[in-house]
């Protein structure tokens, strides 16, 4: 990469108060592109994982203090846009009142009942900090050194053509991008964080995304993963038909280590292998284990930066005017981590610890009974499930949060006899509906039409 283009870059990152490691892991990235790599990851290049160690075959947790050594984060940067949302989607009622926050606060105070020292934060962005640490201020025993969380970063655009920051007047906050979850790791660095961790002496770190309540602290998991010596260790699961455009675990063949691919890592003429549930069995849960001092000596080594994988998208610097000027985002995944370090695990999980929500049709099953709440306070899958969660599409009358909710006033239908649920068209769905097996609901009309009490399907 020409140094002048990447001086323009730094400088304008430095100027937007962004840290020094995250400057330097983006720099790495601009690179790649600048000598023409894709990110893309052909299937010929990887074989399909195989047989991984599973959650059930693990011993008891035993008598080790892991959990007084162990930092949970969890990933709260997201503001559920393609839902209509305007603040953090960590904030959405999702049983009763209590939303995502709720959930996560009583699980770490239950946690500190046994472990006083057990470490939490939030990974916030600029959008979501302020509403989100208001919002925790009625758990007042949450914040134990003053600190609740650390900054996402951000990273400039680039022009599709030049790689130069994008200038954008009209909106200067458009320049802007996240830069996917995989900034995790400089963030750590850049905030000081993961020193003063190592001070303090704590060793493991947990992290996992907000939206996802079934990725609680497993005592049965951190012993496990602290008596390994591994340094990285990534849940995954089975996949299901839901999963199919879901980042997959591979390993690949020049090295055999352990990689993720990413649906916009896939080239388009191996999409039906990516989404072929029996070839690439295992989906990344985003549930990540990591040695704290494993992660400084290679984030050392690599002068900073993990080179993690490119994720790039291609898009228009004011999303809303598709005649605006061609940007590139450049992205990274935190799981691409799993590549990074020699000594890298899986661990093949029950679905009752992936529960996320990345559209209303994930929100309907969560507020249904298919899922319950615990005594621990996670959402997990109902028994009944068998770990399987239903299928639900819903189309585009319910996708904005404001709609969905006036789609069903009355709370989600009984779902957990349900295998799939398919709703098309205009409908207002009452109390006492329950669903079995396969059901779908369809309204070619443009009134809306009730949806009455009873039970459909067989």
């Amino acid at each position: 990469m020409d140094e002048s283009l990447k001086a323009r870059i730094a400088g304008k990152m430095k100027i937007g108060g962004v840290a020094g490691p995250a400057i330097t892991a983006f720099l790495g990235a601009v690179a790649k592109v600048a000598a023409g790599e894709t990110g893309q990851v052909s299937e010929s290049a990887i074989d399909p994982a195989a047989e991984l160690p599973r959650f059930e075959t693990l011993p008891d947790a035993g008598t080790g203090d892991w959990l007084n050594q162990l930092v949970l984060v969890k990933l709260n940067g997201g503001l559920g846009t393609g839902m209509g949302l305007d603040r953090a989607k960590s904030l959405l009622p999702i049983k009763g009142q209590k939303n995502f926050l709720d959930f996560i606060a009583r699980q770490v105070i239950a946690q500190r009942e046994r472990a006083p020292n057990l470490a939490f934060y939030l990974m916030n962005s600029f959008s979501t900090q302020h509403d989100s640490l208001e919002y925790l201020e009625r758990y007042s025993s949450l914040a134990r050194d003053g600190q609740l969380d650390f900054l996402q970063s951000k990273v400039p655009k680039l022009d599709a053509k030049t790689l130069e920051p994008v200038s954008w007047p009209a909106d200067p906050d458009l320049e802007w991008c996240p830069p996917g979850h995989g900034d995790l790791y400089p963030s750590l660095l850049g905030s000081g964080l993961l020193d003063r961790w190592l001070e303090r002496g704590l060793k493991f770190l947990f992290v996992s995304n907000a939206d996802n309540l079934g990725a609680t602290v497993d005592l049965r998991l951190l012993s496990s993963f602290a008596q390994s010596g591994l340094s990285f260790l990534m849940e995954v699961t089975e996949r299901t038909a839901a999963d199919r455009k879901g980042g997959h675990l591979a390993r690949r063949k020049s090295d055999g280590r352990l990689l993720l691919r990413e649906a916009a890592q896939c080239p388009k003429a191996d999409e039906l292998a990516f989404q072929d549930i029996e070839r690439h069995r295992y989906f990344n849960t985003n549930n990540l284990w990591i040695r704290l001092d494993h992660l400084r000596d290679e984030l050392q080594r690599q002068g900073g930066a993990l080179p993690l994988a490119l994720i790039t998208n291609h898009k228009t610097v004011d999303p809303r005017k598709s005649e605006s000027p061609r940007v590139l985002q450049l992205e990274s995944a935190m799981g691409s981590a799993i590549e990074c370090f020699a000594a890298s695990g899986a661990m093949v999980v029950p679905r009752t610890r992936f529960a996320p929500v990345k559209s209303t049709a994930d929100l309907l099953a969560l507020r249904s009974d298919a899922y319950v709440e615990t005594d621990d306070f996670r959402l997990v899958l109902a028994p009944a499930r068998r770990g399987r969660p239903p299928v639900i599409e819903l189309d585009s009358h319910y996708k904005m949060l404001a709609d969905f909710d006036n789609g069903f006033p009355d709370g989600a239908p009984s779902l957990v006899d349900c295998d799939s649920l398919k709703v098309s068209g205009s409908l207002k769905f009452s109390s006492g509906i329950v669903c079995r097996g396969q059901v779908e609901f369809n309204n070619p009309g443009s009134e809306t039409l009730p949806v009455k009490p009873g039970v459909y399907g067989s």
